[in-house]
């Protein structure tokens, strides 16, 4: 049985939200026009990424969202570099945490992988450019 790798730096916090929309450019449209935040990442038609400066807000086109309150898609932890995305990995799966990704890196130089929490919420632990340098 190998030892369990060592517990990584803290996060930075929880600065990104993923959620689930029917009408992406009526949500685009409240966030961008009446609250501030900016276009950071368009990667196609059915998903932008807002921030402000100090968060991230995805909005995932999905016309299959149920009526009711809940949109959630998942919830993200902020990480300072793109190794401490893999030392997290390695913590959190030697925990027996359920591991749904592999760390990888996207086209706009984030690095992330997702886990679930134990009600099976989808968490994200993110390398994220614009908010590392804040």
């Amino acid at each position: 049985m190998s030892a369990q790798p060592s517990r990584p730096p803290r996060t930075r916090g929880l600065r990104h939200v993923a959620l689930r929309v029917r009408d992406l450019k009526r949500c685009e449209s409240f966030y961008v026009k009446l609250l501030g935040m900016r276009v950071e990442w368009r990667p196609d038609a059915d998903n932008v990424y807002l921030g402000s400066g100090c968060d991230n807000l995805a909005l995932h086109r999905d016309p299959a969202v149920p009526h009711g309150p809940q949109r959630l898609d998942h919830i993200g932890f902020l990480l300072d570099t793109p190794e401490q995305v893999d030392h997290w990995y390695a913590y959190l799966g030697g925990h027996s945490v359920p591991v749904r990704s592999v760390p990888r890196t996207h086209r706009d130089g984030a690095r992330s992988f997702y886990c679930l929490d134990p009600e099976e919420n989808l968490v994200q632990m993110i390398y994220h450019p614009p908010l590392a340098k804040s």
